[in-house]
């Protein structure tokens, strides 16, 4: 079939406001079903990170309360143990968009802390949105949208319709008050049109071939909303 590129964070902690490492990295689920879905569907998933470094994942992420309970857990960790490519990823200088049918961007707080600043990520990310390819970006993975900047110095998603993880789901998780920013906030600030759904309900926004959801319930319905469109 085609090949995917997974974009993920290199970041092992979320800087908060008062200067304390808070340990994250990628979400789970996020990574997991889209990569299950599409690689039922034949596709090869390939993932770049920052530098190349392997990603690490949320610890919290793999709690059977992050997962439905232990027999979610354990299909999560199962199906992270076979993603082989989260353990040999591809530089993200050396991305090649041409190589690919698709891109996604998984979330988990890490992309606050890298992908957020990353000028080679908001460059591939100006990239994809022109080529008319599937791009889908999932929960806290939209902080990587922050650095998409054209060289007027305007969002690249302004005007955009986005789904991605809300305040209010920052708040009810607990880490809102010590943040140094929150991503809803950050995106209307940018110009990007957040269509915020109830929390932790699965809400996904297609506009154009842009495809994001809000949280972490979003990756599946997200991930065939992508398989729809490379049908």
């Amino acid at each position: 079939m085609s090949k995917i590129l997974f974009v993920l964070t290199g970041a092992d902690h979320w800087t908060l406001a008062d200067g304390t490492r808070h340990p994250t990295g990628f979400w789970a689920e996020e990574a997991a079903a889209p990569y299950e879905a599409f690689t039922a569907a034949g596709h090869e998933v390939v993932v770049a990170t920052p530098g190349g470094v392997v990603p690490t994942v949320d610890r919290g992420s793999l709690a059977p309360e992050a997962n439905g309970g232990r027999e979610g857990a354990d299909r999560v960790a199962a199906t992270l143990d076979a993603f082989a490519a989260l353990r040999a990823p591809i530089r993200l200088e050396d991305v090649d968009l041409a190589e690919y049918a698709a891109v996604f961007y998984p979330g988990g707080h890490g992309p606050m802390e890298d992908l957020a600043v990353d000028a080679v990520s908001g460059r591939l990310l100006v990239d994809a949105l022109a080529s008319g390819k599937p791009l889908a970006v999932v929960c806290h993975g939209p902080a990587a949208l922050l650095a998409a900047v054209r060289e007027d110095g305007a969002n690249a998603f302004a005007g955009y319709r986005v789904a991605a993880f809300t305040d209010a789901e920052e708040k009810q998780a607990g880490l809102a008050d010590r943040a140094k920013w929150l991503l809803e906030t950050r995106l209307r600030e940018a110009g990007v049109d957040v269509r915020a759904g109830e929390p932790w309900v699965p809400n996904v926004v297609v506009d154009r071939n842009l495809i994001t959801g809000q949280n972490p319930a979003s990756s599946a319905p997200l991930a065939a909303e992508v398989l729809k469109k490379l049908a």
